[in-house]
């Protein structure tokens, strides 16, 4: 999981396999449009762009929109297209299964899909184990320390539960769309 470059107290949990792939797929895409306009035309290029960046959206959406952030007041969870925003005192229990998990006092579950979750341990050898001791894995690491925060929280932390859309990412899929809907009416 890595730490962004957020205000000191705020952690954000994120799978960097996610940005990679979204790094990846990214560079993947400008090329291909780069090629469309060396090999034909900016117009080209503006009818075939949506489809590639439609793959983008997908890829940013599957593997690297997801993530918690805790801070003082609270917990973000982003999973894909839905935030849900709560305060430490709705927080019933956070487990760790293969996922982060938290339990709401509203009686709902959560399940963070872009935090850290669980992994097969690397093995380690004998020498290893000497040295530097037997390794906790990052869940459970990232479970103590939310534990731990939540304990150390305010009693006026106590934000309601917010559920809303990323809206910055439906109004890219939006603008996507209609992108695609002209490149189609225009070669008809």
């Amino acid at each position: 999981m890595t730490d962004s470059d957020s205000p000191v107290g705020v952690r954000t949990f994120r799978t960097p396999t996610g940005i990679v792939a979204f790094c990846i797929a990214a560079v993947l895409v400008l090329f291909l449009l780069g090629d469309a306009v060396i090999r034909g035309s900016w117009t080209l290029m503006l009818l075939i762009a949506p489809w590639p960046l439609l793959g983008l959206w997908v890829i940013y959406e599957g593997s690297a929109s997801s993530f918690v952030r805790v801070d003082e007041r609270g917990v973000l969870v982003q999973n894909m297209l839905r935030r849900t925003t709560f305060g430490w005192e709705r927080l019933r229990k956070a487990d760790f299964r293969w996922q982060l998990e938290f339990f709401l006092d509203d009686d709902s579950k959560l399940t963070a899909m872009g935090g850290p979750a669980h992994a097969r341990a690397r093995r380690q050898t004998e020498r290893e184990r000497e040295v530097e001791g037997v390794k906790v894995p990052a869940g459970v690491r990232a479970l103590a320390e939310i534990q731990d925060r939540r304990a150390q929280a305010d009693a006026t932390a106590d934000a309601p539960i917010r559920r809303s859309w990323d809206w910055p990412a439906v109004i890219a899929l939006a603008v996507i769309a209609v992108w695609a809907v002209i490149a189609v009416l225009f070669t008809r």
